[in-house]
């Protein structure tokens, strides 16, 4: 077609082509036919490149923990079988450290609320009952009665010669 016209226009007679560009469709020199102008315009890869990327393409099908337990295949058998047991144990200990502590949790929450929270309570509860008594003083007996710092329920001091 149109390539191979454009091909004779660049290569006159007497210039040097390859020996596999001869546009005119003779044979070559070395005897094989020439090729056509589709063979010369589509580029041609070696056949060690595409290995390689044949090669690529397999390898982007394996998976990193795949690559990485491969990789454990160089370390010797009982190597492996000690990490192994060694990962098993720090495993269970783990679990049951975390077992542990949720019980251990469970445990001081549930007696903190039980036996602790009630105490606090009253002892607020009889806070606010001091503090309400502490208030009707004031309101009957005046201002200065609830300074005295006299044990709450007794009887003001008294401010007359005897």
């Amino acid at each position: 077609g149109g390539c191979h016209a454009s091909l004779v226009l660049l290569f006159r007679r007497g210039d040097h082509l390859p020996s596999h560009a001869n546009p005119r469709g003779m044979a070559a020199s070395d005897g094989t036919a020439a090729p056509t102008a589709s063979e010369l315009l589509t580029p041609k890869v070696p056949a060690r490149l595409e290995d390689e990327i044949d090669d690529d393409d397999d390898e982007l099908d394996e998976t990193l923990s795949e690559r990485l337990w491969g990789l454990t295949e160089m370390f010797p058998d009982r190597l492996r079988s000690t990490a192994g047991a060694t990962l098993d144990f720090s495993f269970s200990v783990a679990k049951k450290l975390y077992s542990f502590s949720r019980s251990a949790l469970w445990v001081g929450t549930t007696s903190f609320m039980i036996l602790v929270l009630p105490v606090v309570f009253e002892t607020e509860k009889l806070q606010m009952e001091q503090q309400q008594q502490l208030q009707q003083r004031q309101i009957l007996l005046g201002p200065t009665t609830g300074m005295s710092g006299g044990m709450p329920g007794a009887l003001p001091p008294l401010s007359g010669k005897l």
